[in-house]
């Protein structure tokens, strides 16, 4: 998921880079609303596994997207926001829930929310 590249021929490769997979973008998605824990990522994105999450979580706090935040406790809370650079991508995201929202309506696909 880290730019890793020395060369790309169009901006939406390295986009695609950053952003690309099934469950970044979504991850991502949720963020932008605000500051979740854990385990409220969990409830949200039911289909993904623990280790799927973490290993999204890992990549994207290394890719300077998210910033992750150890809480006082036992066992210790941890939550999850963006960095100003993730915020960057609001408009990407914005634009990618706002065709699926209306690629839903065209074609009937009911969206059910998690949590």
């Amino acid at each position: 998921m880290s730019v890793a590249r020395t060369r790309y021929y169009c901006p939406v490769e390295i986009t695609v880079d950053v952003i690309g997979g099934r469950w970044t973008p979504v991850i991502l998605a949720h963020l932008k609303e605000g500051v979740h824990r854990y385990g409220e990522l969990r409830r949200r994105m039911p289909d993904l596994t623990e280790k799927m999450l973490t290993q999204r979580l890992r990549e994207l706090e290394r890719a300077g997207l998210v910033a992750r935040t150890v809480h006082d406790g036992v066992p210790a809370p941890v939550s999850y926001d963006l960095t100003s650079e993730g915020r960057s991508l609001a408009p990407v995201l914005e634009a990618l829930y706002t065709w699926g929202e209306e690629h839903a309506a065209r074609h009937g696909i009911a969206i059910t929310p998690a949590g």
